[in-house]
């Protein structure tokens, strides 16, 4: 029923200008970055953590082994010369006790001796010292420390108060620390084992200090280095190929759909438009024949009619053809102020004829309301459409109301265009903003189309409910120039 007319008359002043192209989301290009990125860095995570543990773990086996060898000899040597009774503590410290016999002193002096040379040549060895319980050195390798105090050393501090081994990684040597007085520099990290020395009872007799340089074990923990950051890399390397190869082809494969969709949109709008245009022009030019095959017979009054029914054929099809490249046409004019019911006076000044000869009474409210963001040539098209299908809907005479309502926000206008004709059933109202339905005779059923395009174009909205020989209603809704979006 709602088709299009004189449409001619409001062509756009010039060409529309093309938009800007918006460059398509590059699903593959920002995958393969992220997730190189954060592959990358889960990667650099898990080397770390693991080489940290790999030292933590290796530091701690090799302090706990030399923990034990320390005082396993200790106990091998009090059980070597016979000291049962006494304590390796007892045999370090250099006191002398009256109650020893002679035989017992001189066991107890080679114990001393033998225990202290096995510290001296312990491999790997930088520098021994044993300290006292009032943290005074007793004895070290290097010999300008014994008889020195030792204050506010948390590490020795920790071994006395733990009771338990205590190990330290140090990559240089610390000025502050009067312990560390290396026979020989450290060519690479050291580390510092304290190790008590206990009685049955549980207390500390001495504390046995050692720095080591582990060669063997800085050499293992290197291979291990180079083993876990291989592994690391190649393992990231695989889950990154490997993704990015299913997001590749993911990609392709979206995209060969996304081209086969738009074509086969494509093929059926040409293929809905083609049959459109082809079943409108049939009727034409069959007339346009007919009366061309009279022409040749007839002369006078009756070749003139002949030759009028084909001009008027043939107008019949320009007008079509014009209606359908504007409807093909991008929407062009930037959104003003417009005047919605000065327009709406003026489209029904160009109608008077047609509404006099239809017997259609209009009713048109004139209170005052705020201008609306559209444009005029635009406006104009919408009303031309929507006041033309309601004249041609009430052949036979009627009413058509159009009436103006703000909304309680002043934000909105709504612009309703009543008619008392045929109307429509509830599945032609459903169909009638498709492309090309059309329920009246040589019609194309592209005029609500360009309604909504125009009203969508400025932000404002169209809707259409019609009872059948009740009417129908044409609701337009703008937005009003000047309010808050």
């Amino acid at each position: 029923m709602y088709a299009m007319s004189a449409w001619a008359r409001y062509l756009p002043w010039q060409e529309a200008s093309p938009p800007a192209p918006v460059e398509p989301f590059n699903l593959l290009r920002w995958f393969s970055l992220l997730s190189f990125f954060i592959i990358g860095l889960v990667a650099l995570a898990l080397g770390a953590v693991s080489t940290r543990f790999l030292v933590n773990e290796s530091l701690e086996r090799d302090a706990m082994l030399s923990a034990q060898f320390i005082q396993t000899l200790a106990l091998g040597e009090i059980r070597h010369h016979g000291l049962s009774g006494m304590e390796i503590g007892d045999v370090l410290l250099p006191y002398q006790y009256g109650m020893l016999t002679a035989g017992t002193t001189r066991k107890r002096e080679r114990a001393r001796s033998e225990f202290l040379d096995h510290l001296s040549h312990l491999p790997d060895s930088l520098l021994a010292t044993i300290y006292s319980p009032q943290r005074r050195v007793i004895w070290s390798t290097n010999p300008a420390l014994i008889g020195q105090q030792v204050d506010d050393d948390k590490a020795l501090e920790a071994a006395f108060m733990a009771k338990d081994h205590v190990a330290a990684r140090y990559s240089e040597v610390e000025p502050g620390r009067v312990e560390q007085k290396f026979l020989r520099a450290p060519k690479m990290f050291f580390i510092e084992n304290y190790i008590p020395l206990l009685d049955d009872e549980g207390n500390v007799l001495a504390m046995v200090e050692i720095y080591k340089e582990p060669l063997d074990l800085i050499e293992r923990v290197n291979r291990g280095y180079q083993l876990i950051w291989l592994a690391t890399a190649l393992g990231g390397l695989l889950i990154y190929f490997g993704l990015y190869g299913l997001v590749r082809r993911a990609a392709r494969l979206l995209t060969s759909q996304q081209n086969q969709l738009v074509a086969n949109k494509t093929y059926t709008g040409l293929g809905e438009m083609s049959s459109a245009v082809a079943h409108s022009l049939r009727n034409p030019l069959a007339s346009i024949r007919s009366s061309a095959e009279l022409a040749q017979i007839m002369d006078g009054a009756a070749l003139q009619k002949c030759l009028a029914d084909i001009i008027t054929q043939v107008d019949r099809m320009s007008t079509w053809v014009r209606a359908l490249l504007q409807c093909l046409r991008p929407l062009e004019g930037d959104a003003q102020p417009v005047e919605a019911m000065a327009l709406v006076r003026s489209t029904l000044g160009e109608f008077d004829q047609q509404l006099k000869q239809a017997n259609i009474q209009v009713e048109l409210s004139e209170a005052p309301v705020p201008a609306v963001l559209s444009h005029p040539l635009l406006l104009a098209q919408v009303l031309n459409s929507v006041i033309a299908n309601a004249i041609e809907a009430m052949s036979g005479g009627g009413r058509l109301s159009i009436q103006a309502l703000p909304d309680a926000g002043g934000e909105w206008l709504q612009l309703r265009i009543d008619d008392t004709g045929q109307g429509m059933s509830r599945q032609q109202a459903m169909m009638a903003f498709k492309s090309f339905y059309t329920t009246k005779q040589g019609g194309l059923g592209i005029g609500l189309i360009m309604v909504r395009q125009i009203m969508e174009r400025f932000g404002g909205e169209v809707s259409l409910t019609s009872r059948e020989q009740e009417g129908t209603r044409v609701c337009l809704r703008f937005r009003v120039a000047g309010a808050r979006r």
